[in-house]
């Protein structure tokens, strides 16, 4: 067996890739070439120094190492990039056909769908919310909700209604006419599913130091649709996430997922992390959820191909038939593929291999101060800091290594005050998974804003941990009687991931 290269030995194939194939795939290379390669020349170099130090007697000692590993959030696949670059570079330990795979992936994921008949990417709609991956996924980062005046572009909005049941284990029932996500968005002759408005009320909470923290709650008014909604229509906001790192989670084993769950709490913590099991189209069974505010998705195939269909409209192999079965529009239309088996594959290939951002600030002692404060407060208890990824067939990058996502990928019950009180298989209307914190420091840089949790209400990291209820009431009382020096430590602590 050949000898896999190592990190700062990928870093040189990668700028070598880039030089050798500009004539062969010019569109790549230039696009590598704009969006990256000042990055990855950034790399080579602190490679460099890395190995340099390495030589020297500095990492022998284990504080040191300690430090080394806290910061390398992605492990192996880990970038030192505080750009706003610093979530689409591709993993650095990804060999020279991974690479080209994951390139690939990344035009795709650019790709603009237009209407039918025409020759590049048609099959957008009849009905859809937006037109490519990355307009949703900006920079692939995170969206926020729209300000006013604004249409929606980096959010949208699931409906579905009551179970009479009161089962939900085979997922939400959909609305007729509408299904299970409204479309504000159609091509020209047919009418969108209709929008929403969004008005917030501020309130305020007072820390028990005397700061005043304001905090917006929003309502929702759909408007404009096509035909009359149900009156116990369910309606949840969703915007949309960051999609680095995601090929790591999906490594990370079953069993430890399952293994961090206490569903029943019966370690009396107040913790009750309970694992979503949902439809597995490929495997035509229930696994274990992983992806999307509520664990709602199995694999990343999965949460692509539905990304296709419910967003812009496109079909699949994996789900052929249009969004818009159902309804006026979809009649006379064809239930096929409009998007090849190929293109699905390198696009989940390309979400699955996009590098982590490194953590900055390590030896900050303000930093080191919110660490104990964030750990102190039980925060770590849901946002676990350190797992280990398994085995990821095809994808060697993100098999095996040791990362810090600060996550469980289980759901947790976050109070009335954040439920959409629409249930997701076996979440409930007031339960969420628990969302990754690495790069969540970066945000500002990339996406410009610092709009947080599922709607985007909060507008930076106090207010989103101060919205927390449910299973983290302690943690966020705990966050309300700290000092404002504490509290600023805290944050800068998570500034830091």
């Amino acid at each position: 067996m050949t000898e896999r290269p190592s990190f700062p030995q990928k870093l040189g194939l990668f700028a070598l890739f880039l030089n050798m194939n500009e004539t062969r795939y010019p569109l790549t290379v230039k696009i590598m070439k704009l969006n990256h390669y000042p990055c990855v020349l950034f790399l080579i170099i602190l490679s460099c120094a890395l190995i340099a130090a390495c030589d020297s007697d500095n990492l022998t000692d284990p504080e040191q190492m300690d430090v080394l590993d806290k910061g390398l959030s992605g492990g192996e696949t880990t970038v030192f990039d505080a750009t706003s670059h610093a979530f689409s570079t591709p993993a650095p330990n990804l060999s020279a056909d991974g690479l080209a795979k994951h390139l690939a992936g990344d035009v795709e994921f650019e790709a603009v769908f237009v209407t039918v008949p025409a020759e590049v990417n048609p099959g957008l709609g009849p009905v859809y919310n937006n037109i490519s991956c990355i307009n949703c996924h900006a920079r692939d980062g995170r969206g926020r909700a729209p300000t006013s005046g604004e249409k929606l572009t980096s959010m949208l909005f699931r409906v579905s209604l009551p179970n009479p049941e009161g089962n939900n284990t085979q997922g939400p029932v959909p609305v007729p006419g509408f299904g299970t996500q409204l479309n504000n968005r159609a091509i020209f002759g047919v009418p969108p599913e209709g929008t929403v408005t969004i008005d917030y009320t501020e309130g305020e909470l007072t820390t028990s130091d005397g700061v005043k923290v304001y905090l917006r709650t929003p309502s929702y008014r759909i408007e404009g649709a096509y035909q009359p909604l149900p009156d116990d229509v369910e309606l949840s906001p969703r915007v949309a996430p960051v999609v680095f790192g995601l090929g790591l989670l999906e490594a990370i084993p079953e069993a430890t997922i399952l293994a961090l769950a206490d569903e029943a709490d019966q370690d009396g913590d107040g913790i009750s992390g309970k694992a979503n099991f949902v439809w597995d189209v490929q495997e035509n069974r229930q696994n274990l959820g992983r992806f999307g505010w509520k664990a709602n998705q199995p694999t990343l195939l999965q949460q692509v191909a539905s990304a296709y269909h419910d967003d812009i409209g496109i079909t699949t192999s994996l789900l052929p038939r249009e969004n818009s079965a159902g309804q006026p529009q979809h009649d006379g239309r064809r239930d096929d593929p409009e998007l090849s088996d190929e293109i699905l594959d390198v696009v989940t290939f390309y979400v699955q291999t996009l590098a982590v951002p490194a953590r900055r600030d390590l030896d900050d002692p303000m930093v080191q101060r919110g660490e104990q404060l964030f750990d102190s407060a039980r925060c770590s208890s849901c946002h676990i800091p350190t797992l280990r990824t398994g085995t990821l067939s095809d994808v060697p990058a993100v098999s095996n290594q040791t990362i810090h996502p600060y996550t469980d990928l289980l759901l947790h019950d976050m109070g009335p005050g954040l439920a959409d009180d629409r249930p997701d298989f076996l979440a409930s209307g007031s339960e969420w998974r628990t969302p990754p914190l690495w790069g969540i420091g970066l945000l500002k840089v990339v996406n410009g804003h610092t709009n947080l949790l599922h709607d985007g209400r909060a507008r930076g990291l106090l207010e989103a941990i101060l919205w927390h209820g449910g299973e983290a009431d302690q943690s966020r009382e705990a966050v309300q009687q700290m000092s404002a020096s504490d509290r600023d430590a805290l944050i800068a602590f998570l500034e830091s991931l």
